[in-house]
């Protein structure tokens, strides 16, 4: 399953967990994807939409 934002790209991010000793550990940071069907161009899709471009309007669920 691709976690790819459809409408901005956004994706997973990559960094380190550090501890307290400096320790470090791989981790990621997942963006926050909602599925839903919307109409664009007169054509339901169902797309990943980041919740981020939701809230921005840059989308219109489909009811």
């Amino acid at each position: 399953m691709s976690r790819v934002c459809d409408i901005c790209g956004k994706g997973p991010s990559f960094g380190n967990n550090v501890s307290h000793a400096k320790n470090r550990l791989r981790r990621t940071w997942r963006p926050n994807l909602i599925s839903m069907r919307t109409m664009i161009d007169g054509t339901i899709y169902n797309v990943k939409v980041c919740s981020k471009c939701f809230k921005a309007n840059k989308i219109v669920k489909y009811v």
